[in-house]
């Protein structure tokens, strides 16, 4: 009788809570709208088509929900939740470094960060100060970011490749008081040693290994630099005797994006954003608390330290952490550490493509793989290949309030938006002017829905006091500002406006076409670049290829041209002919530029603003463009003579 006045008791509770979201008003509304939608007999089919996955998503969303609505309640910290994993296994191994086989416990973690915690309190930083970090990727970032946590100060994750005018301007815009940076980094910051704001204490960690390191010293020495190792390992490691202030939506560090199209800006990462994050991961795609992932990611960036990394301190997994990416060792790595999951990035599973076939990758235990930007021309190559079980592919942004999962894999999406239950979770796909990216309104003001198959801008409803629908911007608020509609669902609302177009097909499912921007107009065609990129990649055995739209004189719209790493080895009549039969006319590159490796992003993002702004002029001798004469059939060099030429209208194109 107990027994069953419990199982009462509780589900009485359950509802409550559900009752108290307004999301569950949307879905009872919502509900109500199916049965109306359910009259052809084409719904019914979409609906058997997608029942289950839309079912599945539900409880997955519901979880998240009740347990981010318990930890808002409870007021919860990520250092408050790591702690109580703490005490269900303290010494699991929580982060395993792979360069040296360093192994930390759960145990051993928590007390790092204390350390970490009590040399922050002695500095006098409070909470809402902000310190830099400036490192390769090693399981001291963790520490690093988390210790400073738990006493409320925020860290500022900086790009590691970053330099110079770059990086000045992400200590600037972050405010940070102070810079930790590893060893590695020496050179970089003396480099900008000068130009750093009065006051900054700089901070170094690590060490510089070979014939460099006296030189280092020096370099350290000069800049006025303070050694972290032996501070931190004379530093208590018992839980400091500070009571944090902040809560479940309050400010943890922050994340840069990638600057692809721009200087890095400093996204605010909250708390819940960062437990929405990793939790989704965890329920979506099926992870286990036994479970040992692989993060050759940079833990500057959300997939590395949220996805990758989040999966540890809040539900226990051992991460095995990789200083950088190699295509070589990921699979020897994998079958080292016994990985069962693998994370992935941008290119990462092309890159293992291009790789000769190895041992390694017929003997891993991985079966679950989990990240962004699995190309649809790869994706099926790459799960047979390697015998991947399942594909993890989600799409989202570090700020963004719009995330997408594709929790059943289907192939080539990057997630859904049910059919059945539209409104349920507000994104949408609304109508744009494709040039100029502006959303397109209706009579009313209000913003237009694409059908399905119609590419479109993707939003997503702002709701403050909903951690799922909260948009948290920039440390800029100018920058938060341009991603802010309004008047989008209905008068008066506000929607954060990704920047991504992507197309819905009739189930629902989402499919990335391109980044803002990149789409460019040719012969009253508009041309997808990561599309053609795709395509090209593939002829062309898996290498790197940057495509984008460069003007040409008196012509109208942007010329496709194409920017391709090569060594030497690309045979142009047959590159030539493969494009006439994969690629449509106005797809097809006008000018080609061969170069030995095209620039990319830490999280290997191609970036294209130097190569659009170079255009299609001959550069150095290191490289090669190439303009398709059209009318003799192939591709010839651009010579000095040939680009007047085409600058003054004399070349057909």
């Amino acid at each position: 009788m107990k027994l069953m006045r419990g199982v009462i008791l509780s589900l009485v509770g359950l509802v409550g809570v559900l009752l108290s979201f307004h999301w569950f008003y949307s879905l009872l509304a919502g509900l109500g709208l199916f049965m109306a939608w359910m009259g052809s007999w084409r719904n019914f089919h979409i609906a058997l088509h997608t029942i289950k996955r839309d079912l599945m998503c539900l409880v997955v969303i519901v979880r998240v929900r009740v347990s981010m609505y318990r930890n808002q309640q409870n007021r919860s910290t990520v250092p408050a939740l790591f702690a109580r994993m703490v005490t269900l296994h303290p010494d699991k191994p929580a982060l395993i470094y792979e360069a040296t086989g360093e192994v930390w416990s759960f145990r051993e973690l928590q007390e790092r960060c204390h350390a970490v915690a009590h040399w922050a309190l002695a500095q006098g930083w409070t909470e809402g100060d902000v310190v830099a970090l400036y490192m390769e990727s090693r399981p001291s970032v963790v520490a690093l970011w988390l210790g400073l946590a738990v006493i409320g100060v925020e860290a500022a994750l900086i790009n590691n490749n970053l330099r110079q005018h770059s990086l000045l301007h992400c200590l600037g815009v972050s405010g940070a008081r102070a810079i930790i940076f590893g060893k590695e980094m020496t050179q970089a910051v003396s480099e900008v040693g000068g130009s750093l704001q009065p006051g900054m204490v700089l901070f170094s960690i690590g060490e510089k290994e070979g014939e460099e390191k006296e030189e280092e010293d020096w370099k350290l020495c000069n800049l006025q630099v303070c050694g972290l190792d032996a501070m931190l390992a004379s530093s208590p490691t018992y839980p400091p005797h500070f009571k944090l202030q902040k809560q479940f939506n309050d400010r943890l560090f922050y994340i840069y994006t990638s600057g692809t199209t721009g200087l890095p800006k400093a996204a605010i990462v909250v708390h819940s954003r960062y437990f929405r994050i990793a939790a989704f991961g965890f329920h979506s795609f099926g992870l286990r608390p036994d479970d040992i992932i692989y993060n050759c990611l940079p833990l500057y960036h959300s997939a590395g330290t949220v996805m990758g990394v989040g999966q540890c301190l809040l539900f226990g997994l051992t991460v095995v952490i990789r200083r950088k990416f190699s295509a070589t060792r990921f699979w020897d790595d994998c079958v080292k550490h016994n990985c069962t999951a693998i994370q992935y990035i941008g290119e990462i599973c092309r890159y293992l493509l291009a790789q000769p076939v190895r041992p390694s990758e017929a003997r891993h235990r991985v079966r679950v793989a989990i990240g962004n930007g699995l190309r649809p021309s790869v994706w099926e190559e790459f799960v047979q290949r390697f015998r991947i079980q399942r594909v993890g592919e989600f799409y989202g942004a570090t700020e963004c309030n719009c995330s997408l999962i594709n929790i059943d894999g289907k192939v080539g999406a990057c997630g859904f938006n049910s059919r059945i239950l539209p409104s349920f979770y507000p994104i949408r796909l609304v109508r744009m002017q494709e040039d100029q990216r502006e959303l397109l309104r209706d009579p009313q003001g209000l913003c237009i829905p694409c059908l399905p198959g119609e590419p479109g801008m993707l939003v997503g409803r702002i709701n403050k006091t909903d951690p799922l629908r909260r948009f948290d911007g920039y440390a800029d608020q100018d920058s938060s500002n341009q991603k802010i509609a309004y008047n989008v669902f209905k008068m008066g609302d506000s929607a954060y406006v990704s920047g991504d177009v992507l197309v819905m097909d009739e189930y629902g499912y989402m499919y990335f076409r391109d980044r803002s921007g990149d789409t460019f107009r040719w012969r009253g065609e508009n041309v997808s670049t990561t599309e053609v990129e795709g395509v090209l990649s593939g002829l062309l055995g898996h290498t790197d290829v940057a495509v984008y739209g460069v003007s040409v004189p008196g012509v109208e719209g942007k010329a496709g041209m194409a920017a391709i790493a090569d060594e030497g080895h690309v045979d142009l009549p047959a590159f030539f002919t493969s494009t006439q039969k994969a690629l449509p006319s106005y797809a097809r590159p006008v000018f080609l530029r061969l170069m030995p490796a095209v620039d990319t992003t830490g999280t290997f993002k191609i970036q294209k603003i130097r190569l659009q702004s170079e255009g299609y002029k001959p550069q150095d001798t290191s490289e090669k463009i190439y303009f398709l004469n059209s009318r003799a059939g192939c591709y010839e060099v651009v010579t000095d003579d040939l680009y007047e030429a085409i600058k003054e209208g004399k070349v057909f194109l």
